[in-house]
């Protein structure tokens, strides 16, 4: 018997990932993402847009280069004044960042049929009313 430790390290995925399914069942509907993985997709985007650099934006926004990252990967949860700050270097208001977000997360919203990906046509909220983003404290 061996006392030495292998050299392989074992990785502990974040996020389970799904098995595909058995043959003759239905695929699983895609899961709606994390806010923190949308606006830090939509945060890389209009940087890469610009062709800018994390450094220049991070600098820009008075954020570390490292929190802007792992901002941009969704690793983190920013404040509110963290995403102002962010969006202000890339030259955003943070309700246009808010909005872009939102964008993306209506291609995830179930529509009423539970389908994924309808961009929210023909989606209505419980009060049957739909008027766009919505924030509460």
């Amino acid at each position: 018997m061996s006392t030495h430790a292998s050299n392989e390290a074992r990785v502990i995925p974040l996020r389970p990932q799904a098995s595909p399914p058995a043959s003759g069942e239905r695929p699983r509907a895609r899961r709606e993402p994390l806010w923190r993985d949308v606006v830090g997709d939509v945060l890389r985007r209009e940087r890469l847009a610009q062709e800018r650099t994390l450094k220049d934006v991070s600098e820009a926004a008075r954020i570390s280069m490292p929190y802007l990252s792992e901002l941009e990967r969704g690793r983190k949860e920013a404040s509110s004044e963290v995403l102002a700050a962010a969006a202000r270097a890339l030259g955003l208001g943070l309700g246009d960042l808010l909005s872009l977000a939102q964008e993306e997360l209506t291609r995830y919203a179930p529509s009423p049929a539970g389908r994924v990906g309808q961009a929210g046509r023909g989606r209505t909220s419980p009060t049957g009313r739909y008027d766009g983003l919505a924030l509460a404290a």
